[in-house]
């Protein structure tokens, strides 16, 4: 919806509301080019009960807007749902948009196309292929499913204008989602997504442009498969920048599983290429599944979703069990700890984990340190990472959330000539070097294990390599508390929120002081953004948003404590801090679950 339309909306009485909601419904339906979607909005108008109300008013009382990673709903009909007509919108869009930034000039540009196993995939990346295809462009489609970091690395590989991917990542089953890639391979951030936005009100419904067949576009030279020698390049890429010893390889016993997902393929192609061989598999979650029957909601980090995964990493005797979530550019790691038991790492310590092999493997393959690499992670990932790189003397960053974020800062970074090592965000996504401007979860697994193998050769787990961080930057735990509030109301609910932090600010969480306060709304770009952070006399720090993706408030807590140079009460100088720090974050979560309450 335009904002000259929600003006007009917000003048009306509810029966002229829905009135005017019935009238776009019907227009809609009149241009839709999925009869499936035509055919139930139809149903839905003929109806005319309370319940049709309703959702006419949640299809139809908004568009899909693009958030931290794309545009992402429900698969349904209407503007504020993943649907062909909406695809259709966007996609011309999106090639309008690109056309007025290359001043109108040679339309014959590349735009790759990728797509997810979840429902409509495939459909809504042909009608992107029909509708950027139909406006000159020559379209680079993906004939199968794949991972978003193959997407990711073609866009760059191919020297493509653009890219899209369709996929919703890990949202749930009804969900799918459509992330656009910029020419340097990273996802869009303003003013492109807001220029495309605009475009889409421009389109209107599309009949204006042409929306030739594939048949019509492949003959024609617009259209060319994304063939499989573009996979090739990726895994050589990758192997290529390995730091990891294929000797070491052989000995890591490795569980897997893809979540019905599309990463299993993939994963075990570079895994044996790195001379990993003993590889067991999840086989019920192995193949692509859009209904991903086994799990209530396909993201690792979920309670419960990694239960069939370390059934089998305990019947395998596996030193490392690997989960990516459905699109595969996010991985989720858990490791033997000292006493044999498998134990899960936060996306915070694993990064943490990433950046203290590079930090050490580096300089001995003839690398030292400097000031001209780079680290960085998101403002709501674990500070713990800033730690690290200023004691080693590399550069670190932090940026809003949202890969895209990341991607740019290491470009930015890159063209002053230096050099990009690693970048990661607390939700398990991690980008290794330059090879995908994105989260990347399959050269992650790769990496995560050569370090495993190493660590094994020398008789540790990563749960030894984790305790030596601690060691020598201090204990820095995290946690979130969420509340999900779907639907308009909860909306609004979370913004009352967002919008009582700001005019009574704390003073204090859990009796500690609030040292520093920072309103990111207040910020210039690129740190402009709907985020309170709160610093605590400590170190400790809470952090504030709105998701992004999905209708939650989420908030970020972390705490952390020093070492002692001698033994607390009878435990180590370790085993003490991290004593101290999980009581404070205990401390933290409660007083944050009562403000929420």
């Amino acid at each position: 919806m335009s904002e000259n339309q929600a003006k007009t909306a917000s003048t009306l009485t509810s029966d002229e509301r829905l009135s005017s909601l019935r009238e776009r419904a019907l227009r809609w339906a009149e241009s839709d080019p999925d009869p499936n979607t035509q055919r139930e909005l139809r149903a839905l108008l003929a109806r005319g009960d309370r319940e049709a109300s309703q959702l006419l008013q949640e299809r139809f009382g908004g568009r899909l807007s693009f958030g931290t990673a794309g545009l992402r709903g429900p698969v349904s009909f209407g503007p504020n749902a993943m649907c062909s007509a909406l695809v259709r919108r966007v996609s011309l869009a999106l090639g309008l948009h690109l056309r007025a930034q290359h001043n109108g000039a040679d339309t014959r540009q590349r735009v790759v196309i990728g797509f997810d196993a979840r429902h409509g995939s495939t459909r809504f990346a042909e009608e992107a292929a029909r509708a950027l295809g139909g406006l000159g462009f020559e379209v680079h489609l993906a004939s199968k499913e794949a991972p978003t970091p193959l997407l990711a690395h073609a866009v760059c590989d191919l020297k493509a204008v653009a890219g899209v991917m369709v996929t919703a990542s890990h949202n749930p089953p009804q969900d799918n989602g459509f992330k656009v890639y910029w020419g340097n391979g990273a996802q869009i951030i303003p003013p492109h997504d807001k220029l495309i936005s605009a475009q889409i009100d421009e389109v209107g419904d599309g009949s204006r442009y042409p929306r030739p067949s594939l048949d019509e576009l492949r003959a024609s030279g617009l259209i060319h498969e994304l063939s499989g020698t573009q996979g090739d390049r990726y895994e050589q890429a990758l192997l290529e920048a390995r730091l990891g010893s294929p000797a070491l390889a052989p000995a890591l016993k490795v569980t897997y599983t893809a979540m019905h997902g599309v990463g299993a393929s993939w994963y075990e192609r570079v895994m044996r290429a790195g001379g990993f061989e003993a590889l067991s598999f999840v086989q019920e979650q192995r193949e692509p599944d859009p209904d991903f029957p086994t799990v209530s909601f396909p993201n690792p980090e979920e309670p419960g979703a990694l239960d069939l995964a370390l059934a089998c990493a305990e019947a395998e005797g596996a030193h490392l069990l690997l989960a990516h979530d459905p699109d595969a550019d996010r991985l989720a790691v858990v490791a033997r700890d000292q006493d044999g038991a498998l134990r899960a790492f936060t996306g915070d310590q694993l990064g943490a984990l990433i950046a203290h092999e590079l930090f050490e493997v580096l300089p001995l393959r003839g690398e030292p340190l400097s000031h001209k690499q780079l680290v960085a992670t998101t403002i709501v990932s674990s500070s713990l990472l800033g730690v690290m790189a200023e004691t080693n003397g590399v550069q670190s960053r932090e940026t809003l959330t949202g890969f895209k974020w990341i991607a740019n800062a290491a470009l930015a970074h890159e063209a002053e000539g230096g050099r990009f090592l690693f970048g990661y965000e607390e939700a398990i996504g991690y980008s290794v070097g330059a090879l995908v401007r994105d989260k990347d979860g399959v050269s992650a697994a790769l990496f995560v294990a050569d370090m495993a193998a190493r660590a094994l050769a020398e008789g540790k787990t990563l749960w030894d390599r984790m305790d030596e961080v601690y060691q020598r930057y201090g204990v820095f735990v995290s946690s979130q508390v969420n509340r999900v509030r779907p639907g308009a109301a909860g909306k609004e609910e979370i913004a009352g929120w967002m919008r009582r932090l700001r005019e009574a600010p704390p003073k204090e969480i859990a009796g500690l002081e609030v040292t520093e306060q920072t309103d990111f709304a207040e910020l210039p770009a690129p740190m402009t953004g709907d985020v309170l952070r709160y610093r605590l006399a400590g170190g400790g720090r809470v952090i504030v948003r709105p998701s992004g993706t999905e209708p939650k408030i989420k908030v970020y807590l972390e705490a952390r404590a020093t070492l002692t140079e001698e033994a607390e009460g009878g435990v180590s100088p370790l085993d003490g801090a991290r004593a101290r720090a999980h009581d404070q974050l205990h401390k933290l979560t409660q007083a944050v679950e009562a403000l929420l309450s």
